[in-house]
């Protein structure tokens, strides 16, 4: 083989090893460029699951936030039935049980870990199964406030129907009793034309003070139909000058308005319904003072008449 043949093989062996050497540059680059961009990917697959990851958490250790706050506004429902007058000794205990169950849940709550998903997904669904329970309540509560309103409403109309019956009865008795008064006004004598009359020793009238020893009381009772008729007797009550009645022993005593009072002279007279002149005397069997006098007239229990007159 001559030198030009072997040189032409030469160049062709050495572009030959060019070539492939290229090829394989080529090659190695391409392999590098797809080996980083998968290094590239699954760093940033990495970062993207970590940074979910972290995502998670933080929403799990809100989610225990939130329904850790849910117990609370439960617990305070609960607190809140404490306000309210239940006349229920039944209910009451069931809602202190209720009560200190959700508390004791809470309490658990509290402990639990956020990421023990299961657990914190057991406690959301008992807080609902709680809250449905807890609208029962609710239910039962209105329904006995709206049966003791309805109670109470009853209570003031029976009131009401009562105090008007009260007043019925008191209005009738008033009337009763006015007309018993009226009765016993339109039945009680009337005294009139009355006249002390100073006396002596004969029984003559006297103008000197001195001389006085006999008192004569005259008067007239009028004519009343309404008066039941029969035997009567008068008390005549003197009063002096010092306040003091005018007794002739401390036996003379008639009954009037529940209890015994003084009485000075007492007569006993017929009464038929007409007019009738009565006269009483009361002896002076002690000093007499100047003054002015009052003379009280009763018959019936009663206070018929009341005259003031003056011995001087």
């Amino acid at each position: 083989m001559d030198a030009d043949k072997r040189k032409k093989i030469y160049i062709f062996s050495g572009l030959g090893l060019l070539v492939a050497a290229l090829v394989t540059l080529v090659v190695l680059l391409l392999t590098s460029k797809q080996e980083n961009e998968e290094l590239q990917q699954a760093k940033q697959k990495v970062e993207e699951e970590k940074a979910l990851s972290e995502a998670e958490l933080e929403k799990m250790f809100i989610d225990k936030e939130i329904l850790e706050d849910e117990y609370s506004d439960l617990v305070a429902q609960f607190d809140g039935f404490q306000n309210i007058e239940i006349h229920n000794d039944s209910l009451i205990s069931e809602l202190a049980r209720e009560r200190q169950r959700v508390q004791d849940l809470l309490e658990e709550l509290r402990i639990t870990k956020a990421t023990d998903s299961r657990r914190i997904e057991e406690l959301r669904k008992e807080l609902a199964t709680l809250r449905t329970i807890m609208v029962s309540y609710v239910n039962q509560i209105d329904s006995l406030d709206r049966t003791n309103k309805l109670l109470q409403e009853e209570n003031i109309q029976v009131k009401q129907q009562y105090e008007e019956k009260a007043r019925q009865a008191e209005k009738l008795e008033q009337e009763r009793a006015q007309l018993v008064e009226v009765v016993t006004r339109a039945s009680m004598l009337e005294l009139s034309d009355f006249e002390v009359v100073k006396l002596n020793h004969r029984d003559r009238k006297t103008t000197f003070f001195s001389q006085i020893q006999k008192l004569e009381f005259k008067f007239n009772i009028a004519r009343n139909i309404t008066t039941e008729p029969g035997t009567k007797t008068m008390y005549l009550r003197i009063t002096s000058p010092n306040g003091e009645v005018m007794q002739k022993t401390e036996e003379d005593v008639f009954p009037f308005e529940n209890q015994d009072i003084a009485y000075s002279v007492a007569k006993e007279f017929e009464y038929e319904g007409e007019s009738v002149s009565i006269a009483m005397y009361w002896s002076v069997e002690e000093i007499l003072e100047k003054g002015l006098y009052n003379a009280d007239f009763f018959v019936d229990g009663q206070l018929i008449g009341s005259f003031p007159f003056t011995l001087k």
